[in-house]
């Protein structure tokens, strides 16, 4: 075997694709290696082990010229028209689902002002680290990366900011250290203010799922979200209805206190996919508030959050052209 053939298969047994451009002159060896998504320690630890192996291969001189082009993780506005109506556990419980099916997810809250994805996602008590003006995210529920503004300011503090001071701290949500990660569900503020503006101008989303319950005045909102998002020229994913319908957990009759069935009517008649329905149920509070998403159990509703992931999934694959 010629020492070309010997330090090719190190390099190729180490660092696999990422290397590329495998030189070999006089016991000089050189080539590129790709360290996109890899953070800081990853990087220094296979430069280590290459040079190592190389060098007791008989290498006089090992030159690795490393290189990492940033592809940008796609963005997934989930938003509302009000408040109220469980955009923050959809988000959760839509990026955790994504995760579970397999796709490299982030999380950000988005909304400074009420922060909630910190209790949601079970990590209240963790901060982020930074690497010079970068966060990194931290790991929440499902293993899923997250970053809040409820993460950096003080428990039950706050956040008294005017537009842009809230936009620039959406912006460094945003432009972390997201390593690997393909797609970033942004958990949005409820309306149309200044930091949605700032989000489509400075971080436009591929496409937004909105949310909204079956209530008249609830749709009335979420159709102003969707005039929003079509003015901006982002593409709405689809629209799904949250607290449809209540099982009474002691009698078992299925009631519908915000009524029934009006969010897919309102989809049908503005043109966009209906992504399904969320059921009114306790079990879903008690799991939010204990930092456990339902969409990393078992039974109808994190089935119910399963498909409305794979809906999006799919959608983020083959993207639908925004509105003209």
């Amino acid at each position: 075997m010629t020492d070309f053939n010997a330090f090719s298969d190190i390099v190729s047994t180490l660092a696999g694709p990422r290397a590329s451009g495998l030189k070999v002159d006089n016991g000089q060896v050189s080539f590129v290696l790709d360290v996109a998504a890899m953070d800081a320690q990853q990087r220094d630890e296979l430069d280590a082990r290459l040079r190592t192996e190389l060098q007791q291969a008989g290498a006089q001189s090992v030159r690795i010229v490393m290189t990492a082009e940033r592809i940008a993780p796609r963005l997934i506005a989930v938003a509302s028209g009000k408040g109220g109506v469980g955009k923050s556990t959809l988000s959760t419980n839509l990026a955790v689902a994504m995760a579970l099916a397999g796709r490299s997810v982030g999380l950000v809250d988005a909304d400074i002002y009420g922060p909630s994805q910190p209790r949601l996602m079970g990590a209240e008590d963790s901060k982020p680290e930074a690497e010079g003006n970068k966060l990194f995210p931290v790991k929440g529920a499902g293993g899923v990366p997250f970053l809040s503004m409820g993460q950096v300011a003080k428990p039950g503090q706050a956040i008294a900011w005017r537009g842009p001071m809230a936009g620039n701290a959406l912006s460094q949500l945003v432009d972390a250290h997201w390593g690997n990660v393909r797609d970033i569900v942004v958990d949005m503020p409820p309306g149309t203010g200044d930091i949605q503006l700032s989000m489509i101008q400075k971080h436009k989303p591929m496409g937004a799922v909105i949310i909204s319950t079956p209530q008249d005045l609830a749709l009335m909102d979420a159709a102003r979200a969707i005039g929003f998002f079509d003015t901006a020229k982002v593409p709405i994913i689809g629209l799904v209805e949250n607290m449809a319908g209540y099982l009474c957990p002691h009698c078992g009759e299925m009631s519908d206190p915000f009524g029934s069935g009006g969010a897919e009517a309102a989809a049908a008649e503005l043109g966009i996919p209906f992504l399904g329905r969320i059921p009114l149920d306790i079990a879903i509070r008690k799991a939010s508030d204990a930092g456990v998403p339902p969409a990393l159990g078992e039974g109808p509703i994190a089935s119910a959050y399963g498909a409305i992931a794979r809906q999006v999934i799919d959608w983020m694959d083959n993207p639908k052209a925004p509105p003209a």
